[in-house]
């Protein structure tokens, strides 16, 4: 019976590639998957389209709805317009750099978007976005 020795066995081979499909496919999944985030998390309105709309991809969006009847939701939770201050307010004190989309339907008066506007802006909001769908060129 022959001993193996250490110097025959050779050296061994690192295989990198697999390695680095494997975590493509995890970088693709998760970028997928945070861009369809914010659009599951709302109700479902009628959105104003624009031809330079674009998704807000941040750590923390926040959306707010205005309705096409005047209701003001809060990531799902419908509040009147005065509490609304209040959680914009508690948000901003956990994160500051917070981004609010706002999601006004077509149907909304004007009014109801302006007056959400002012709330935020009066609460000390440095990031809103509005809500569009892209235009259909």
């Amino acid at each position: 019976m022959r001993r193996r020795n250490f110097r025959e066995q050779g050296q061994p081979q690192v295989m990198i590639i697999p390695m680095i499909d494997i975590m493509l496919f995890l970088l693709v999944f998760f970028m997928i998957s945070t861009i369809y985030m914010v659009q599951t998390n709302t109700l479902q309105v009628s959105l104003p389209q624009a031809s330079t709309s674009k998704q807000e991809i941040r750590p923390n969006v926040v959306p707010i709805t205005v309705t096409a009847t005047g209701e003001v939701l809060y990531d799902k939770d419908t509040l009147p317009v005065g509490e609304l201050a209040e959680r914009v307010g508690s948000t901003l004190k956990s994160d500051p750099d917070t981004v609010f989309v706002l999601r006004g339907d077509k149907a909304a008066r004007y009014e109801h978007i302006v007056a959400v506007l002012d709330l935020l802006k009066k609460s000390g909001t440095r990031r809103v976005s509005i809500a569009t769908e892209v235009k259909a060129e």
